[in-house]
């Protein structure tokens, strides 16, 4: 990706999909080129914490919401130390930001920190067409970076596929760090980071959980090196079929039957961790306002979601597996897809949506009080 920062909204730019659709519109954050896979997030705010999502990395994304921007970028709402997303695709971006903890608007924000964009396009043929053909790579030009169609076709279509992609080391962090608990310390969990959001060792240290957060490429002994009475797999970007190291470190946890809660890319390192396969979405989930039954309590929630993959697991029986019975504990109202697992004969479970949630709905929350109670069962 080359990238400068002059004369962004004024220079022309063109979005390329791989199947030859083009979009025209003008240039928005870093004026250059990117590539990487185009998706759409159906949220209409909450636009700070996607782009700050390492689950993003390699994504670039499309707001349904046709005005972006309109509260500019704050110091306090970024789920990670920066901006992951490959590339912001928007129609109508905000003029004049307006909101009290405005520090900066966002097209600044994004070419401060070189992420290519686009606006003045037709998000909603775009989402239309993405819908229906699928996600697919795409890239953005701008500037000096603006060769004839045809170079620009080919060059997305030279870019890497999300499918086969092994991406949660790129973005975990590199060394162990502690959120401690907030209030009186009541459980340590350990945290695998595969591109873990700030928000969730928070939910969780509001909980009186003192979390380590330990990289992806950490071993079953660095997880039991801090002692834990649960361990913890988070969100990340890339393909569930390439991570074979965490799937064998999620195997020993569920040899020892310690308490193990994971979401989204921990849902497929789950279901894969108990024999299921996993397979692409067309186009995926993504949004803050994803409905999903709970099937373990009928009841139906608001989520937020962020994937492009998910767990081939039956819907209609629990499954035997060589930790004991499972079933399928959330499912997605719109299209049937795998939302959760649930271990019947021992302390595990997961879910395919954030429960963390930031920004919002917070109808999920109640599972990092599901977390806590496994633990406190197991400790008594």
């Amino acid at each position: 990706m080359t990238t400068s920062t002059r004369g962004t909204g004024k220079l022309p730019a063109v979005l390329v999909l791989e199947d030859g659709r083009t979009f025209r519109g003008r240039a928005y954050g870093a004026v250059g080129e990117t590539f990487g896979e185009a998706v759409f997030s159906t949220g209409m705010t909450g636009y700070q914490e996607t782009l700050t999502d390492p689950s993003y990395h390699r994504q670039v994304v499309v707001m349904t919401a046709p005005h972006v921007g309109n509260t500019g970028v704050n110091d306090e709402d970024p789920e990670s130390g920066r901006i992951w997303v490959a590339g912001y695709v928007v129609r109508d971006p905000a003029r004049v930001p307006s909101n009290w903890r405005s520090r900066r608007s966002l097209d600044e924000e994004l070419a401060k920190q070189g992420v290519v964009g686009i606006s003045g396009v037709d998000t909603r043929a775009l989402t239309r067409h993405l819908r229906e053909r699928g996600a697919m790579r795409v890239g953005i030009f701008s500037g000096e970076a603006l060769p004839d169609e045809g170079l620009m076709l080919a060059r997305v279509r030279q870019a890497p596929e999300m499918k086969g992609a092994d991406l949660s080391a790129e973005v975990a962090t590199k060394e162990t760090y502690v959120v401690p608990a907030i209030g009186a310390k009541r459980f340590t969990v350990a945290a695998v980071d595969l591109g873990i959001k700030g928000m969730t060792p928070h939910r969780m240290a509001e909980r009186g959980i003192e979390v380590h957060v330990l990289p992806a490429t950490a071993t079953a002994e660095d997880v039991y090196a801090v002692n834990p009475d649960g361990v913890f797999f988070s969100n990340g970007p890339g393909d569930p079929a390439t991570a074979d190291h965490p799937v064998s470190v999620m195997r020993e946890v569920l040899s020892r039957k310690t308490p193990l809660f994971g979401i989204c890319f921990g849902n497929q390192i789950l279901g894969r961790a108990l024999g299921f396969g996993t397979y692409k979405l067309k186009y995926g989930h993504r949004g803050i306002n994803q409905p999903v039954q709970d099937r373990t309590t009928g009841k139906v929630e608001v989520t937020a979601h962020n994937h492009g993959f998910a767990v081939d697991a039956p819907l209609d029986a629990a499954t035997d597996t060589p930790y004991g019975r499972v079933e399928v504990s959330h499912v997605c109202l719109n299209d049937n897809v795998v939302e959760g697992l649930q271990l019947l004969d021992q302390p595990a479970f997961s879910v395919q949506y954030h429960p963390e949630a930031a920004a919002g709905p917070h109808d999920a929350a109640y599972l990092f009080d599901r977390f806590v109670s496994l633990m406190e069962g197991q400790r008594a």
